[in-house]
């Protein structure tokens, strides 16, 4: 399975489930993925855990009246298709007014702070 999409999968199971925490295996991408939640206001807190090989990231979730910040995520890029796009098709890429993860050269942010600093990069996932 996908490591990425197993992170989204934990962080949206553990919403729904009611939990205040979720636990996500280590990796710098994941790590810098889920610091993108959490500027745009998805997610609490997030914290490294652990020590060398049993690493993980800590979680902190967030409700908004008893409901999940986050109601649904849709992966853009997968192993087998990779999705680019330049800082001009950006413009109209939130479709749900969420926020779309963008790989870039200047490292993993929103689309947002993209357009900003007029950069493309592989899509990961849109969060609403």
């Amino acid at each position: 399975m996908d490591p990425i999409s197993d992170m989204f999968i934990r962080i949206k199971n553990a919403q729904k489930a009611g939990h205040e925490t979720a636990s996500v295996p280590y990796s710098k991408f994941k790590f810098e993925l889920i610091k993108v939640l959490e500027r745009s206001g998805y997610i609490n807190s997030a914290e490294r855990r652990g020590k060398r090989i049993k690493r993980f990231i800590e979680v902190g979730l967030k409700y908004h009246n008893g409901s999940p910040a986050v109601s649904g995520i849709r992966l853009l890029s997968r192993p087998s298709r990779r999705v680019y796009a330049s800082a001009k098709e950006l413009l109209g890429i939130a479709r749900h007014g969420g926020v779309v993860a963008v790989s870039t050269s200047k490292g993993v942010m929103s689309h947002k702070d993209a357009l900003k600093g007029k950069v493309g990069g592989q899509l990961i996932a849109e969060i609403w």
